[in-house]
Order: structure tokens, then sequence, then C-alpha cells
């Protein structure tokens, strides 16, 4: 499992993404695993859910460069945390690659999707009307994927279930780029926020994104 791509976005906190090559067991055999995790491994069915369960795990291992055993637990939310260390991080996976962002003081969300055509179909579920107007986002498959990916990764930075994509998370006009950033309004139940959402479009058809904030 080659890391494909690493980033040091400042100087606590990095972003990391591979490609996921190895059978379930080789990356077994790249963690160290106790009970409560062996029970989360045999509730999943064999294939790409355990995959990127595992993957995940031994992505972290990799980016904390640490032989120490690192429990890596999901609170009531769903968000995961680290018992031990105090620091952020944000797990995404999709089809062959696992990415995951580690903060070592603020806060990150990440997420990475395959990109495919059939986004068109559900958009109206997840950005509203003056979004969809953007001459960038309304037809544009690539626009769409970056629309998803900032909100996923805001949703996932923010941690909290009941945050909407359609009704609280508002895209700002960007300009549509293989690389670039935008701006999103937060609607958060302790007030409005504005964050910045970095994205980037892989050569296989990968679209992913992120915030550190």
């Amino acid at each position: 499992m080659p890391v494909v791509f690493n980033k040091n976005i400042d100087e606590d906190t990095i972003l990391a993404v591979w490609k996921i090559e190895e059978t379930e067991e080789q990356l077994i055999s790249g963690l160290q695993l106790k009970q409560h995790e062996l029970d989360v491994i045999s509730s999943l069915n064999n294939g790409k859910r355990l995959l990127h369960w595992l993957s995940t795990r031994v992505l972290l291992r990799t980016m904390l460069n640490t032989s120490e055993y690192i429990d890596c637990r999901m609170d009531e939310h769903g968000k995961p945390y680290l018992p031990n260390l105090g620091y952020h991080i944000s797990l995404s996976h999709s089809y062959d690659y696992a990415s995951v962002i580690v903060g070592k003081k603020k806060k990150v969300g990440v997420d990475i999707e395959l990109i495919k055509h059939k986004i068109k179909s559900i958009r109206n579920k997840f950005l509203s009307d003056s979004e969809l107007a953007q001459k960038q986002i309304g037809d544009n498959t690539n626009g769409l994927y970056v629309c998803w990916c900032a909100k996923e990764a805001i949703y996932k930075w923010n941690g909290r279930k009941g945050l909407e994509f359609k009704r609280d998370i508002h895209i700002k006009p960007f300009k549509l780029k293989d690389e670039g950033s935008l701006k999103a309004l937060v609607d958060l139940p302790e007030g409005a926020l504005e964050l910045t959402v970095h994205y980037f479009k892989t050569n296989d058809g990968y679209m992913l994104g992120y915030v550190v904030a």
C-alpha cells in the first residue's frame, strides 16, 4: 500500500492518501489489535468495508510513525478519536483509496470520493437552488463533487450529528480548478461560521476535500 499523497498542511497538521493493494491478512499484520477492535473486524463483512477500516488504521499508524499501540475509537456521533492522544483526526475512503488527516491542535475533516456521473441525480438533495445556479456547480460533475467533498469534510470537522448539507452548509461562489479552495458558510447552533475548504482532483478520477480550523 504505497502512500500516493502526503502533505504537511502546516506544522501541526498532516494529510495522507494511499492506495489499497494489500489483502486483509497483510493489513492486519501491520496492526496491533485489541479485543474491541477484533470485535469490530468480525462485525464487518469481508470485502471493501473491512479493507477500508483496516487501511485507514494502517495509514494512521504510518503517519504517526510509532511502534506504540494506537487506540482509534468512534464517539457517540461516529467521529473517530484517539483516547491516548490529544490529536484531532478524520478518516475517509472510497473504492481503492484511504485518506487520513491528523491535526495536533486544530479540528480537521477530510473526504475522498470516486467521481461518477450519477451524482447529478442526487444534487438537489445536498445543494440549494442558489448553489446549483452557480455555473461551476449546476451541471458540472467535478463541481458537484467539489461541493460534496467540501460539505462532507465540514460535517466531519464539526463531528456532531444534526448538521444537514443542504440546510446548514452553504458553498460560496468559487472558481473551479483541478486544485483549489472555496469558502463555505456553516450554520452551527452557536452561530454562523465561515470555513475554507481545500480540494484537489487526482489523475485517476477521485476528488478530495479537507478542512482545518
